[in-house]
């Protein structure tokens, strides 16, 4: 709450206090109207919008922080005046006090309704969680103060991310930290498309580019066995290199998807048009638990799955997904019979990514119920593959903040827009492209 407590949230705040407490004031002269509605309306506004950015959403978000911390503010002088108002009027004239209860309530509660929605509709770190406990313990007296002053926190700190992540990109100095010799190709993993309305990998490409990077993307369909998806990546990496004008592409894959390249640079031919592979959290030797999970379910069942998936893929624009060759390619045996025969040709740097959760609380559902599980056979792991199965190439990062926040296969890459404890997504995807940079690459 401490970052909240600025020279014009406090003006915010005295306005507030005054404004829902002022039925008494406008009971003895109407006219007092003429004031206390356009500074209502100024407080409902303005709150908040101040703010160094031209990002609407930061702005909103940053308002309704505000709204909802003046609100929380103005509760202790709206209780203190109605006690002693309690102590004048009663029993002489109580509905006063009554009407003047009725009157600060529905104020305050415009205050509240407008800074809640506001952070509902804007908030990325709130993420699903914090959203059903506010709306859970809502109606719990004291509960609901501790919650509120926790979404302040939160939201109040996604702000004060957001500025300082735009504060490093418009320097100057910053510019061309990432302009690589060679375009990078970002590769999506099973499951997803690249879509113009919805990035698989959130705000990354958006802070690459501002630091210089020429940003392509992979545009396979979504599920398909490992040869067939790596036959698409191999055209898609030739017309990259080729358009780009310098004939090589850096290629950041996520996934199966880093399986899928490893196959269209040792096996189809595209190595002359690879400069370096990066693999993000790529089960190289499988996946041990889609293993056990397609030999657990039931062939109709899976049959089932594959059908729905498959038609609905076809609906939204693949041409012939595949959902169970795709799963098929992900199990251990598979995996680990290609990882010893996708040799990389030399000349080509390759490295690696790995992240793991600390307990199944880092993760998002439905990784996190199945932590524990994958964890009994596979060791540390995000939700569904085991930390061994990430190690290749050169290099290898192992991603493991401290303490109970860990990076699970969707904050890796951004996909849930969710800021990290201990891990700044943008930043290290800004660093690992600098690197290849200064590899000259």
């Amino acid at each position: 709450m401490k970052k909240c407590i600025t020279p014009i949230n406090i003006v915010y705040f005295l306005i507030t206090s005054i404004i829902v407490n002022s039925y008494l004031i406008v009971k003895m002269s109407p006219y007092a109207l003429i004031m206390v509605i356009p500074l209502f309306l100024f407080v409902n506004i303005a709150a908040g919008l101040g703010l160094g950015t031209k990002r609407r959403r930061v702005k909103a978000c940053n308002h309704g922080s505000v709204l909802l911390s003046v609100f929380s503010a103005s509760l202790i002088p709206s209780i203190i005046y109605h006690i002693v108002l309690a102590f004048i009027t009663i029993p002489h004239s109580y509905l006063d006090l009554i009407h003047s209860a009725i009157f600060c309530t529905v104020a305050s509660s415009i205050v509240f309704w407008n800074g809640i929605i506001s952070i509902y509709c804007t908030s990325t770190h709130l993420g699903i969680k914090w959203r059903i406990v506010c709306a859970l313990c809502g109606f719990v007296p004291i509960l609901n103060l501790i919650v509120l002053t926790k979404l302040v926190d939160i939201t109040k700190d996604e702000v004060e991310f957001e500025l300082e992540k735009e504060k490093i990109a418009a320097d100057p100095a910053l510019g061309e930290m990432c302009k690589t010799k060679y375009p990078i190709l970002l590769v999506h993993g099973v499951f997803f498309r690249d879509s113009k309305w919805f990035s698989y990998w959130g705000r990354i490409p958006r802070t690459l580019r501002a630091h210089g990077a020429a940003v392509y993307y992979g545009e396979h369909q979504s599920a398909l066995a490992i040869k067939d998806s790596a036959r698409e990546l191999a055209a898609r990496i030739k017309l990259v290199a080729e358009r780009s004008g310098v004939g090589k592409v850096n290629i950041i894959a996520h996934s199966k998807g880093g399986l899928d390249c490893r196959y269209a640079i040792s096996e189809l031919g595209v190595a002359p048009y690879v400069a370096s592979l990066t693999t993000i959290n790529t089960p190289h030797r499988g996946c041990i638990f889609a293993e056990r999970l397609l030999n657990a379910v039931p062939e109709k069942v899976k049959d089932g799955i594959a059908t729905a998936y498959n038609v609905t893929l076809t609906d939204l624009g693949d041409e012939s997904p595949d959902f169970i060759s795709a799963v098929s390619d992900l199990t251990a045996e598979v995996c680990t019979e290609l990882d010893a025969k996708m040799i990389l040709p030399e000349g080509i740097y390759a490295q690696s990514v790995g992240s793991v959760m600390p307990n199944p609380k880092s993760g998002q559902f439905p990784l996190n119920l199945s932590y524990r599980y994958v964890k009994s056979f596979d060791g540390e792991n995000y939700g569904l593959v085991g930390e061994s199965s990430f190690k290749f190439g050169e290099r290898y990062i192992l991603l493991h903040p401290k303490g109970n926040s860990g990076i699970s296969h969707a904050d890796i890459i951004d996909l849930g827009r969710r800021d990290v404890p201990g891990f700044d997504v943008c930043g290290f995807y800004t660093e690992l492209v600098r690197d290849l940079r200064d590899r000259g690459l």
